[in-house]
């Protein structure tokens, strides 16, 4: 066998070894009814559960927002890693070692991953250098530094911190441990001087370790010590390992203790040290953005854990519009999103240290919603004692009422703004009505009855391969692939399922490997929800689709017989055509009982 064939034979053994509830349930928590597994969705926010495993056919499938896929695709999805990483993962959980999947691309997949552990290895091993820094006895600065900020020796272990204590030190050490001088910059731990001498890219600084939610060191965090015109904070330029759009800091932290303990919620904060801090103060839940303005990947990455964000910037992020819009995206990806209002000029790292764990706690209990909070950042620009500024803030304060999402969410800001402003509730209201209207979008132009039919025509083809798909016992003398399905999608769909009862039997999750989960696989495995598909009446149900589908075969051998009666050259001909145009036409009059 090629190594094509023992890669796709291992890929068979690996889902074989990898049992999909077992996997599934080591991320979210699963709870059997009837023959499937439920949970709610890891992938969209959701109070009800409607993520649902199915252990016999070893796939998933969200009825809420149409995630599907096998264990693979599961692990690709919740883990965001590519297919061969989740080969990687899911072997290194069976134990299994994996092979290369053909000449050509194995090499160029061994040389990526050869080149990629190799940067991770130097990236660890970075690590392991600058912690023996900070334990060297020469790092006193650093040393000096952690102490002030009040940090204990069990919470800098546990971050892995450390100490770069010249320029020189870590390359070094690198190329002694056989690294080349083209991995240290590819790495982004060193650069090149303009003499071309490579130096460490955080040199000087106490080291933070960045460490991604596969546990895998893939930045630092750089602290500078000495009174300098350089930036306070560095991190390590963004490389093949490291983008820090796509990274958290203490995400590997937060995925360990969603796992021990679950997450109500996750504090996000704006630097290292913040977050070091509050988990120091007993708030285990928290992540850092780093400073970077708020990605979707960054949204998406949160919502594994949680449903809801608290937001725990600085005192003065108020202020700071860029970053209020910023964090729209949370909001954008269906997280619940709640601002935590802190003194001006502090941030939360200061409120741990002046009032302690219960201070912060109070201000976590303060958290509004986002729409409350950036009316307060309207009311801290303005001077409301002053007629012209008041005027000012009343209007901007209204426009964000107007994005309010319920008449009692408007009720309540308005309540606010009167009582900031001493302007009654009523001519704040009046002023809100008045407000020049949107231009409102024209409705959409309702389908034609050629529309609605190729919809219904859908819905039964659906049907048909949904029951068909998932063995109904109804559908078990279905011959599935002799049906007209006018989408291409149906069509592979229906040969997959003929392929599959020749062998004795059909695995919808073996549909994964071959077309996209989402589109019309999704729209199909949608159905098999509640009692779509069981019972009498989905049987009756399921004969009149089929008696759809025949009727809409018969008129498609129709159409093409008078196409080909057009072309034919013979009287000969023309007759055996109008024969079979005559008995498509008997038997369709017998499908709509005679009302052609």
């Amino acid at each position: 066998m090629n190594r094509s064939g023992d890669f796709a034979e291992f890929i068979r053994v690996l889902k074989e070894k990898s049992d999909i509830v077992d996997v599934v349930g080591s991320y979210v928590k699963l709870e059997r009814r009837g023959y499937n597994y439920w949970a709610c969705c890891p992938f969209h926010h959701e109070k009800t559960p409607s993520f649902s495993v199915n252990a016999a056919d070893r796939f998933y499938h969200c009825f809420g927002c149409g995630v599907s896929g096998d264990v693979i695709g599961f692990i690709k999805a919740y883990e965001n890693v590519d297919f061969l990483q989740a080969v990687q993962i899911l072997a290194a959980r069976a134990g299994l070692e994996v092979p290369a999947f053909d000449d050509r691309a194995a090499e160029e997949t061994a040389e990526k991953k050869k080149k990629r552990d190799r940067l991770s290895l130097l990236m660890r091993t970075a690590a392991r250098f600058y912690l023996n820094n900070l334990y060297s006895g020469k790092a006193q600065p650093h040393v000096d530094y952690i102490a002030k900020r009040g940090l204990k020796p069990s919470v800098v272990k546990k971050f892995g911190l450390g100490a770069s204590l010249d320029y020189y030190g870590l390359p070094s050490h690198l190329l002694a441990q056989g690294f080349t001088p083209e991995e240290c910059v590819e790495s982004g731990a060193c650069v090149r001087t303009e003499e071309g001498r490579l130096i460490d890219a955080e040199g000087e600084r106490l080291i933070i370790p960045i460490i991604n939610h596969m546990d895998e060191v893939v930045a630092f965090g750089g602290r500078i010590l000495k009174p300098s015109d350089r930036a306070k904070y560095k991190n390590t330029r963004e490389t093949a390992l490291f983008n820090k759009s796509r990274n958290l800091f203490n995400i590997n932290l937060v995925k360990k203790e969603k796992r021990a303990a679950g997450l109500p919620f996750l504090i996000m904060v704006e630097g290292y040290m913040d977050a070091i801090s509050l988990y120091q103060a007993g708030f285990r839940n928290v992540v850092a953005s780093m400073g970077t303005s708020l990605t979707k990947d960054q949204a998406r990455l949160c919502k594994r854990y949680t449903d809801t964000v608290y937001i725990s910037y600085d005192g003065d992020f108020a202020g700071q519009k860029a970053n209020l819009r910023g964090l729209e995206i949370l909001g954008d990806e269906g997280l619940k999103v709640r601002v935590v209002p802190l003194p001006d000029g502090l941030d939360p790292d200061d409120v741990i240290k002046t009032q302690g764990e219960e201070g912060y706690r109070n201000c976590l209990d303060a958290a509004m919603p986002l729409i409350d909070f950036r009316i307060l950042a309207q009311q801290r620009k303005y001077d409301l004692t002053n007629p012209y500024e008041k005027r000012e803030f009343v209007k901007e304060a209204l426009a964000i009422t107007r994005e309010a999402e319920s008449a009692t969410e408007r009720e309540e800001l308005l309540r606010r703004i009167s009582a900031l402003t001493e302007i009654s509730q009523s001519a704040l209201l009046r002023d809100l009505e008045n407000a020049p209207a949107e231009k409102a979008q024209p409705a959409p132009a309702a389908p034609s009855p050629r529309e609605n039919d190729a919809d219904g025509d859908k819905k039964a083809a659906r049907f048909v391969l949904a029951a068909c798909l998932l063995s109904k016992p109804y559908a078990a003398d279905c011959d599935v692939a002799s049906y007209h399905f006018s989408d291409e999608e149906h069509r592979f769909i229906a040969s997959y399922i003929a392929e599959g009862r020749k062998e004795g039997r059909v695995r919808p999750s073996g549909l994964f490997d071959l077309m996209k989960a989402d589109g019309e696989l999704s729209e199909i495995l949608n159905l098999d929800y509640g009692e779509n598909l069981d019972g009498a009446a989905a049987e009756k149900y399921f004969a009149d689709c089929l008696a759809a589908l025949e009727r809409k075969s018969l008129a498609a051998c129709i159409a093409a017989e008078r196409q080909r009666y057009e072309r034919a050259a013979s009287a000969e001909e023309k007759r055996d055509i109008l024969k079979r145009i005559d008995e498509y036409t008997k038997k369709l009059k017998k499908q709509i009982g005679g009302r052609v």
